[in-house]
């Protein structure tokens, strides 16, 4: 049995009906990280002989029991593991508890035995740490996984695992789904826990939830960690039914915004441009109504509100572990882009960070008033294919060169973010090279299920399941 070949549901199945047992499923699991995370570095911590021991004592007979999976190495806690969030400075963060998200994790069964490659902090959109190196594109090992999320995606790309934990504060899980070749939904804002060490994420613009290689993973991994956990910040309304009682049915007629046009000016890639409006004939062929649009969400203000909100998050991230752990904060230990923030953060007023959130909010308006007229938006995951690794750079001696990048790369990402939107990005296309491109679906504001309807039938029409890189 090749375990690879299902997704985490059917990996359940088999473990309800005994032909398989969470035991053979994990040490399978291993065997994989085993022969192909030598090359393509997704799995930076090793927690095998924990995971074996829990599965020794018996997992909790949740939705997902038996299921192997991998947490990514950012902010998302293991009691007894380090969280070293791609950092040198945070390698003796070793947790006392876990974070809810990895408890309900844990309660649906999961087999929890490793975490996964992360830049410094979430920080940029490639996956390239000094403290662990280059986590590398199954697809081609020269090329970048995304980031941030690029060790999660690179682990399910190469068949590891089915899904991953991952987490998205500008793109950072519909990226490296896109850049590998997988689904990748960000959800709602507040969907999902962010406790019980923190309200939110770079306020409110991070969530989490997993890259995966079918829809309905995504949507049956959300129904088990989906609700507020106690004394949530924010609260995104209930669903009407589960979420994977949506993949399959019916999405009526949908009205579709297609955007296709840059925000920077800069022409999208052929091959981008080839797979949005390839999608947009699809949906066209579902029976959805496609119209072009232009939207204007952000203005010339956003670039430096949301600067100023990441650069206090990672300044107040840092000085609160130095104080925790009674050490310096020691510049030398961080990358080069993070010292700039944790600078930017430092200097900051607290009227310059009011008013960056106050930018964001006005974004979440725009886009408000966009789904008035809309269901979804249809646009890029990403303006260009997947860059070779190097491409983008952390420790550099030009950071300014730096900013312009990361931009162009997260520019139709990040503004829902910003705007709380669930969105998520789909393997529509590969270019000649075999490399994936990623096509990006956006709905209103707490209305993930119109998406899992919408993927569901492109999934459909597009089977991307079986497509899988070489690496064996």
């Amino acid at each position: 049995m090749n375990s690879a070949s299902y997704d985490a549901i059917g990996l359940a199945d088999l473990v309800r009906r005994r032909e398989v047992t969470p035991a053979e499923l994990l040490e399978a699991a291993i065997a994989r990280v085993d022969a192909v995370n030598p090359r393509i570095n997704a799995v930076t911590q090793d927690h095998r002989d924990w995971a074996r021991s829990m599965v020794t004592a018996g997992l909790p007979d949740g939705a997902l029991h038996g299921v192997p999976f991998l947490i990514k190495d950012l902010y998302a806690t293991i009691t007894g593991t380090c969280t070293s969030n791609g950092s040198a400075f945070f390698q003796d963060n070793v947790a006392d508890h876990d974070t809810e998200m990895v408890a309900r994790y844990r309660r649906a069964g999961m087999v929890l035995f490793g975490k996964t490659n992360t830049p410094e902090f979430g920080l940029t959109v490639t996956t390239e740490p000094r403290l662990f190196g280059p986590a590398r594109n199954p697809w081609n090992l020269e090329y970048s996984t995304g980031g941030s999320s690029g060790g999660s995606a690179a682990a399910v790309a190469a068949g590891i695992v089915p899904a991953a934990h991952s987490s998205d504060g500008g793109g950072s899980i519909r990226i490296p789904a896109s850049c590998c070749g997988l689904f990748g939904l960000k959800p709602t804002r507040a969907r999902n826990p962010a406790g019980p060490d923190r309200g939110d994420g770079w306020s409110g613009m991070s969530t989490e939830h997993v890259v995966s290689r079918s829809v309905r993973d995504s949507a049956a991994l959300l129904d088990v960690t989906r609700g507020p956990d106690i004394g949530a910040p924010y609260f995104a309304a209930p669903p009407a039914r589960p979420y994977l009682d949506e993949v399959g049915e019916e999405a009526g007629r949908l009205r579709i915004g297609l955007w296709t046009a840059a925000p920077d000016g800069v022409a999208l890639h052929p091959e981008v441009m080839h797979a949005v409006r390839d999608a947009a004939k699809l949906a066209e062929g579902f029976g959805h109504r496609v119209e072009e649009v232009t939207p204007r969400f952000v203005d010339e203000s956003y670039a430096d509100a949301f600067r100023t909100i990441i650069a206090g998050s990672v300044a107040m991230s840092l000085n609160k572990h130095a104080t925790r752990m009674g050490k310096a904060l020691s510049m030398d230990q961080l990358e080069t882009i993070t010292g700039v923030l944790a600078g930017l953060g430092q200097s900051q007023s607290a009227m310059e960070y009011a008013r960056a959130v106050q930018t964001m909010q006005f974004v979440g308006r725009r886009v408000g008033a966009f789904f008035a007229d809309f269901d979804v938006l249809l646009a890029p995951t990403l303006p260009d294919p997947p860059q070779r690794l190097g491409h983008f750079r952390m420790t550099t001696d030009d950071p300014a060169a730096e900013g312009p990048k990361v931009a162009r790369a997260t520019m139709f990402t990040s503004v829902f973010n910003a705007s709380g939107n669930p969105a998520a990005s789909l393997p529509l296309h590969w270019t000649p090279e075999g490399l994936p491109v990623g096509v990006q679906i956006v709905g209103r504001y707490g209305d993930e299920a119109t998406l899992f309807r919408l993927a569901a039938q492109f999934e459909s029409a597009r089977p991307w399941f079986a497509k899988q890189p070489n690496l064996y």
